[in-house]
């Protein structure tokens, strides 16, 4: 934890050495929002194997690049490719890029995601708007010291998903008439898929999604102080009858299938910030 703040100072020395402008808006592009740099004014991209200090992606599906640009003025970074607990990375390396963010002048944070349905109204390819999340079967990111340039020791979680954007993205959705949920997304830690136990058992906990990333970034997002949205496309119901066996395969396919719903409320929303 001592040289987190060195490590995001070199980082981002090194990012300002290839691109100087100050990122208002932080994107990250998990599944269902992949292709969305094709919605920008693209200035700068930056390999994640180039960035000093930087993880790099191992995920089918996940790109592995820093995307510096503007949409209509806005400017923004996009993470084009995220980290994951389960391919082995330490919690703070999962982290980190949403810290370098922040030093980026990133004030507003953006991510998306596959999620497993467990609400028994929603169907494969349904969006799902994130009002809250579970926490509790993951790692917490702020274990350890903690750095008051960061953020408090115990920060506020009560609006984690800021209820000002989830609002503007529910009136942008239903103008576009596009159907989205509203919804309690419980992180994981993965990568196996949930038992027909452990989806009932989420269920019973007010989950209404269940997924393998997020939760931590969101939760070091807001101890720096980022407004957050998220946004899950349901790409499998793990409650039902039939034989429940899924693939990471079906979970890109779904996942593409939904992503211009998904990009339409996004680029919109952007705009309104």
């Amino acid at each position: 934890m001592n040289n987190i703040i060195q490590k995001v100072t070199e980082t981002v020395a090194y990012i300002r050495s290839h691109y100087k402008e100050e990122s208002e808006i932080g994107v990250v592009l998990g599944s269902g929002l992949g292709q969305f740099t094709n919605e920008l004014l693209i200035e700068k991209e930056i390999a994640y194997n180039e960035i000093p200090n930087f993880p790099v992606s191992t995920v089918q599906g996940h790109q592995g690049r820093l995307v510096f640009g503007t949409l209509e003025g806005k400017r923004i970074v996009v993470m084009a490719g995220r980290f994951h607990y389960y391919e082995g990375y330490s919690i703070a390396d999962v982290v980190f890029p949403i810290r370098v963010m922040k030093y980026l002048g990133v004030q507003t944070l953006i991510l998306s995601n596959a999620a497993g349905g467990v609400h028994p109204d929603f169907s494969v390819g349904d969006l799902m708007i994130i009002k809250d999340h579970i926490s509790q079967f993951t790692i917490n990111p702020l274990i350890g010291l903690n750095l008051e340039e960061l953020g408090p020791r115990f920060p506020d979680m009560s609006e984690p998903y800021n209820y000002e954007l989830i609002e503007k993205a529910k009136r942008i959705a239903h103008q576009r008439q596009i159907e989205v949920h509203e919804g309690v997304y419980v992180g994981v830690t993965g990568p196996s898929f949930e038992t027909r136990s452990e989806y009932r058992m989420i269920r019973l906990l007010g989950g209404d999604a269940v997924g393998m990333s997020t939760v931590a970034e969101v939760i070091v997002a807001v101890h720096m102080g980022l407004k957050v949205f998220a946004m899950s496309v349901i790409t499998d119901i793990g409650i039902r009858e039939e034989v429940n066996k899924i693939t990471h395969e079906e979970v890109l396919k779904e996942a593409a299938a939904a992503e211009p719903k998904m990009t339409a409320i996004v680029k919109q929303l952007i705009l309104e910030v």
